[in-house]
């Protein structure tokens, strides 16, 4: 939006606390390459577009405002005169993009000297080359400090999960390392008894039965029902009375792993009705191995299985074989966050997902999604350790309107009005000194807003704090690297 030019006046630009120490050939410059503007209530810039002039307010009142997700937050409303705004980066020249990073609007009629943004660049090289040189070391001094402190903050986040994801593996791999070592000790007691029978006076129609036996046993095994402790102890108690009743030695050690199995005195009737009685003491004891062996392989199956799955979770979360922008359900990568966590949880905090499956997958990235999630569930977690480590972390997705909302709700101690403000804040952290860099919420903050114009916003009151992500449903424009930096 243009103004209407008005006359520049070297005395006047002169009474502005920006222009006050120029000297009158400076003024004179200032005036001849800029302009007066006076602006009716309305727009003067919008946010994104190319940031062609430098503004400083004469009279009226202006309003600055940011866009977050489909809204334009006001930032600052003020009426002082000599404020300014607009191409303030210009002296940068093309080291950044020259954009308006705000939206400018006037709510009466205001009257602006104008600048271009050229002129504005050569007159801050011109008569302060020494601040503009400050101002740019200090422009990318300050940019790269926080882009190593926020791969710090990520390489930091990497070692908790990586070792909350050794100790979730470790445990797997080692019952799958005694399951082995228990099933090569079945298998040898397995043949070992397979000679015994084999050298006694068995029948071919005998073996051929305890075959069939041993067959049915196995897939029973596989479609064994899971047995309170009570209902177990009952049916280990009627399982050696039968053993003992039969002849069978060590029936109390066997009806153990025969209950684990499924097995009752049913089928040890069925068993004993199909076999000769001078054979029965052999048949339960390979039937014995055959279920220990099945057992133990099963053991072995859900390890191994189990380590795949938290293998693919990793994977999930770091999206290391994933293109970097795509289309995601979010609740997979929810879940795999939340597994890659669960180590560093503890078994007091319970955790309910309360997700809408009907929504659809989302244009984003990732592994920066991860990224958020993890801060806000670390920040979650440690908010419930510090009411005594006992509380629950709701996630909870739904739509509202054209976007997709992920929720996380956590029971701690809620976090203090006076101090709710400044969560987002750069090197913020109410955290212990070493146990957080002050930086996740602002980093999660950028990768939300910034870069998949969506929102983050927190409601709290004790018992219940709420962060909440609301993302774009549509694809979101792509944004230079540096908005995220």
């Amino acid at each position: 939006m243009s103004g209407r030019a008005m006359p520049c006046s070297p005395q006047e630009i002169a009474s502005l606390f920006l222009f006050e120490k120029l000297s009158p050939e400076q003024l004179g410059r200032l005036c001849a390459e800029g302009r007066v503007e006076r602006f009716e209530a309305g727009p003067v810039y919008t946010e994104g577009d190319p940031a062609t002039c430098f503004y400083v307010m004469m009279e009226g009142t202006v309003v600055l405002s940011r866009r977050v997700g489909g809204d334009d937050v006001e930032v600052s409303r003020t009426s002082q005169r000599g404020v300014y705004a607009g191409a303030m980066q210009a002296y940068l020249g093309d080291q950044v993009p020259q954009t308006y990073t705000n939206s400018m609007r006037v709510t009466e009629p205001t009257r602006f000297f104008v600048l271009p943004a050229e002129s504005f660049a050569a007159v801050m090289r011109d008569w302060f080359p020494m601040a503009a040189h400050l101002l740019e070391g200090l422009f990318f001094g300050s940019r790269n400090t926080q882009r190593a402190i926020g791969q710090r903050e990520r390489l930091l986040a990497l070692g908790s999960l990586s070792a909350g994801l050794t100790h979730e593996l470790n445990n797997p791999a080692a019952a799958a390392v005694r399951a082995t070592a228990s099933l090569r000790e079945r298998v040898d007691k397995m043949r070992h008894k397979l000679a015994v029978i084999a050298r006694g006076p068995y029948s071919r129609e005998a073996l051929a039965e305890l075959i069939e036996i041993q067959e049915r046993t196995a897939e029973r095994v596989a479609k064994a029902a899971v047995l309170s402790p009570l209902e177990a102890a009952d049916r280990e108690d009627e399982l050696a009375d039968w053993l003992d009743d039969h002849g069978i030695q060590e029936g109390w050690r066997i009806a153990p792993t025969f209950v684990q199995a499924g097995l009752d005195t049913d089928w040890l009737e069925q068993v004993a009705a199909t076999v000769a009685e001078d054979i029965l003491p052999g048949a339960i004891g390979w039937l014995n191995y055959t279920v220990e062996t099945e057992l133990l392989m099963d053991e072995i199956n859900d390890s191994t299985t189990r380590i795949s799955h938290l293998v693919d979770a990793a994977k999930q979360y770091s999206q290391l074989d994933r293109a970097p922008h795509r289309v995601v359900d979010v609740h997979e990568l929810l879940d795999s966050t939340l597994l890659m966590l669960s180590g560093k949880m503890g078994r007091g905090v319970r955790v309910v997902k309360d997700y809408d499956r009907s929504l659809p997958e989302v244009p984003a990235y990732p592994a920066e999604l991860n990224q958020v999630w993890t801060n806000i569930i670390d920040n979650a977690v440690f908010a419930i350790g510090t009411t005594g480590g006992e509380g629950t972390l709701t996630v909870r997705t739904a739509r509202e309107g054209d976007r997709l909302l992920v929720e996380f709700r956590d029971t701690g101690p809620g976090i203090p009005a006076d101090i709710r403000s400044r969560i987002f804040d750069p090197f913020f952290t109410t955290k212990p000194v070493g146990e957080g860099t002050g930086l996740g919420l602002d980093i999660s903050w950028r990768i939300v807003v910034n870069k998949h114009h969506g929102s983050l916003q927190v409601e709290s009151a004790p018992g219940d704090t709420r962060f909440q992500v609301l993302l774009p449903l549509t694809d979101p424009e792509s944004e230079s690297p540096e908005e995220t930096a």
